[in-house]
C-alpha cells in the first residue's frame, strides 16, 4: 500500500525507512507566577495557581516545541520555547483568556558537557544601509558577536553575516531597528551549541520605583520627569514595588508619584500655572519583558501591563542586597 508524504508516495517499507522529523530543542525559557502583587484580581477571572499549571501543560501537549516543569526553587513554572516571542505569543493567549499572571525575564537554555559550560549560538544575516555597518557591527562586536562576511551590494546596501550568542539578540531587534531608522532587516537561526563566550552589559539604566500604593498625580509625575522616562500617566493606580519609569542613572530611585501640591490660602501667579507632562507611548507587552532586569517582573492582566520588582517592599528589598555575598574579599 502506498502512503504519500508531502509531494512523495512511496510504500509502507520506505515510509518506515525514513529519517524521523527532529523538532529543535527550546533556546529560551521563563518563569511564570501567578499574579501576587495588591492589584491582583480586579482585572481578570483565573488568577489561581493549578488553572495556569493545567493550561501551560495543555498547551505543550498541543505544541510541541514548548516545555513546561515546576520549578523546584523559587516556585512558579518554567516554561521553555524556542525564542522569546514564541513565549510572548503564549502569554497574549493567556491574557485574552482572562489569567492574569507575573513573568520573568527571558533566559537563554545552557547546557554542561564534559565540565563546560555550553550556550545557544544563532546564526545572524543582516541587510542594511551601508552608513548603518558600522553601528550594527560594533553593538554586536559588544554582545560577543562575530562577523563572518561582509558583502556589498549595489545601491549602498551590505550583506552582513554574524556568529551571535542566542542572549545577545534577546532586546536586541529594537535596538537593531532604532540605529538603521526602520530600513535594517535581520534574521537568525539556531547553528548549534558553542562554549560560554562571557558576560557583556546589559542594560545600562536604572528603574524608578514607587514607594506606596495610590493613584498617580500630575504634580507627582511633573516633578519625576528631569529623573528619567516614565511610563505611567496620571489616574493610573500604582503599589509599592511598582516600576514607574525608567531612571537616567544605573541605580534604582525609590519615588512618590502620587505626591499632591500642598494647599494653602497663599496664591500666586507663578506657582499656579497648568502643569503638562510629556506625552508616552503606552508600554507594550513585547517591550516590557525585553525591558526588565533579573530581579524584575512583568505583571500581564487582561487590561494592563505593568513592571515591578519582584520583592515588592522596599524594606525587603535592602535586606536581600544585604544578604547577597559581597564580589570583593
Amino acid at each position: 500500500e502506498n502512503v504519500k508524504i508531502g509531494d512523495t508516495i512511496c510504500n509502507r517499507e520506505e515510509a518506515k525507512a525514513l529519517p524521523r522529523i527532529k523538532v529543535d530543542e527550546p533556546t529560551v525559557s521563563m518563569r511564570f507566577y501567578v499574579n501576587t502583587s495588591p492589584l491582583s484580581g480586579q482585572e481578570g477571572k483565573n488568577v489561581q495557581s493549578m488553572k495556569l499549571f493545567e493550561r501551560l501543560r495543555k498547551e505543550s501537549l498541543n505544541n510541541v516545541s514548548i516545555q513546561v516543569e515546576e520549578a523546584k526553587v523559587g516556585g512558579g513554572f518554567i516554561v521553555r520555547g524556542r525564542g522569546e516571542f514564541q513565549l510572548v505569543i503564549l502569554i497574549e493567549m493567556l491574557r485574552r483568556e482572562d489569567f492574569e499572571i507575573c513573568v520573568c525575564r527571558p533566559e537563554v537554555v545552557f547546557k554542561y558537557q564534559k565540565g563546560k559550560k555550553l550556550e545557544p549560538i544563532e546564526h545572524l544575516v543582516v541587510d542594511c544601509a551601508e552608513v548603518y555597518s558600522g553601528i550594527v557591527t560594533d553593538k554586536l562586536s559588544a554582545r560577543k558577536g562575530r562577523m563572518l562576511t561582509y558583502t556589498c551590494h549595489d545601491g549602498g546596501r551590505v550583506h552582513l553575516e554574524f556568529s551571535v550568542p542566542s542572549r545577545a539578540l534577546i532586546g536586541y531587534r529594537d535596538a537593531f531597528l532604532t540605529d538603521t531608522k526602520g530600513t535594517g532587516i535581520m534574521n537568525s537561526y539556531l547553528s548549534g551549541y558553542e562554549e560560554y563566550r562571557g558576560d557583556f552589559v546589559g542594560r545600562s539604566t536604572g528603574s524608578l520605583v514607587s514607594d506606596r500604593i495610590g493613584a498617580c498625580v500630575t504634580y507627582g509625575l511633573y516633578h519625576l520627569e528631569p529623573r528619567g522616562h516614565l511610563f505611567v500617566v496620571p489616574g493610573d493606580p500604582v503599589y509599592e514595588g511598582m516600576i514607574v519609569g525608567e531612571h537616567n542613572l544605573d541605580s534604582d530611585l525609590v519615588v512618590n508619584p502620587c505626591k499632591e501640591k500642598k494647599l494653602s490660602n497663599m496664591r500666586s501667579v507663578l506657582k499656579d500655572e497648568a502643569l503638562t507632562l510629556t506625552p508616552i507611548q503606552p508600554m507594550t507587552l513585547e517591550k516590557a519583558i525585553l525591558f526588565v532586569r533579573e530581579d524584575e517582573m512583568v505583571e500581564v492582566t487582561p487590561a494592563s501591563v505593568r513592571l515591578r520588582k519582584a520583592t515588592l517592599r522596599y524594606v525587603d528589598r535592602k535586606t536581600e542586597r544585604r544578604e547577597q555575598p559581597s564580589l570583593v574579599e
